[in-house]
């Protein structure tokens, strides 16, 4: 069992990795259409999920320093995902493949538990934001992210922000301004 209670600190601190990787600012992890199962741990960086159509690329998540990400659909489904992870900056991640992961959560009760805690709040997350989308002003919005993760703001370019909150990055600067 291990000596740590959170799953985070249990991987970032043994050797279960299976790669690391340097990423330039415009890097790209994943690109749509392709699968991919690894889980990614982001010891320095940022990094966002996102996916385009013909008009528009359309950021959904974003990932800093002591964060996993992954592509989930991917992740989940073994199948081709829908969207792209980029580096917005320069990046060290530490990959590890689903199969070895499975293994630890398996041989580790309480982290498989942490896991389960951990993909139900993201869930919880991506519902709270779906409804701000579909019935909160564009200040509203903003405030809650702010509120929720100030830390957004001193990573990632403003751009990236304003297609977060599906707003114009003008619409961003006047309320950031005021």
């Amino acid at each position: 069992m291990p000596e740590e209670n959170n799953l985070l600190q249990y991987i970032h601190s043994h050797a279960l990795w299976e790669g690391e990787l340097s990423l330039k600012r415009g890097d790209y992890i994943q690109s749509f259409d392709k699968t991919d199962t690894n889980i990614y741990f982001i010891k320095e960086g940022c990094l966002r999920i996102f996916w385009m159509n013909e008009e528009a690329e359309h950021t959904i998540r974003f990932g800093y320093t002591n964060n996993i990400i992954a592509a989930l659909d991917s992740f989940i489904q073994h199948t081709p995902s829908a969207f792209h992870i980029q580096a917005l900056r320069k990046t060290e991640i530490l990959m590890l493949s689903k199969s070895k992961f499975e293994e630890i959560i398996q041989a580790h009760p309480n982290l498989k538990e942490e896991w389960i805690v951990m993909l139900q709040a993201l869930i919880i997350q991506q519902l709270d934001r779906e409804k701000d989308l579909l019935i909160s002003s564009p200040l509203d919005r903003y405030e809650r992210v702010l509120k929720r993760s100030p830390q957004l703001f001193q990573e990632v370019p403003n751009k990236y922000i304003a297609d977060y909150l599906r707003m114009t990055p003008e619409t961003l600067s006047r309320i950031m301004n005021s």
